[in-house]
């Protein structure tokens, strides 16, 4: 796919990474194009399926939700019903941010924010350890967040 956008296209995904809320004539400047091919070329890339869609991102410090913790997931179970059922139930936890099925000595990894340990802790054991399969879990608290990114790398 990448392939077929040249270097304005990732100029344009960069700037709307940055603020999807840019004027088109703002961007079309900093792009070096006028208004018209950049928004076609918007449109193309939304047509083609790298543009996904647009929204609000919201900061976890301000909301409060600053406690971050990591959890390893095994499974007693990964015949492709019981991944299939993990899957659609963690995602019904609002609190779980990401979570990625891994290669390795665990099944799963998900990053789940709250406000501090004890709303942790309850997440943990009302919500998590109900899934479906779970056989055991480790949990890492983050002390602090050295990078995180919103976008890929162009």
């Amino acid at each position: 796919m990448t392939d077929l956008i040249d270097a304005t296209d990732r100029r344009i995904l960069h700037e709307l990474c940055a603020n999807a809320r840019i004027p088109v004539t703002e961007l079309a400047r900093k792009v070096g194009l006028s208004k018209t091919p950049v928004a076609a070329r918007i449109r193309a890339m939304e047509e083609m399926g790298l543009i996904t869609g647009y929204r609000a991102m919201l900061s976890p410090i301000r909301l409060g939700l600053i406690h971050v913790t990591y959890v390893e997931v095994k499974l007693n179970d990964t015949r492709q019903k019981a991944l299939e059922q993990f899957n659609a139930a963690v995602r019904e936890i609002p609190e779980v941010e990401e979570c990625y099925m891994i290669a390795g000595g665990f099944d799963y990894l998900l990053k789940v924010r709250s406000h501090d340990i004890a709303e942790y802790r309850k997440i943990m054991g009302e919500k998590l350890s109900a899934l479906p399969h779970v056989a055991a879990t480790s949990s890492y608290v983050a002390m602090e967040a050295v990078v995180e990114q919103n976008s890929p790398s162009l």
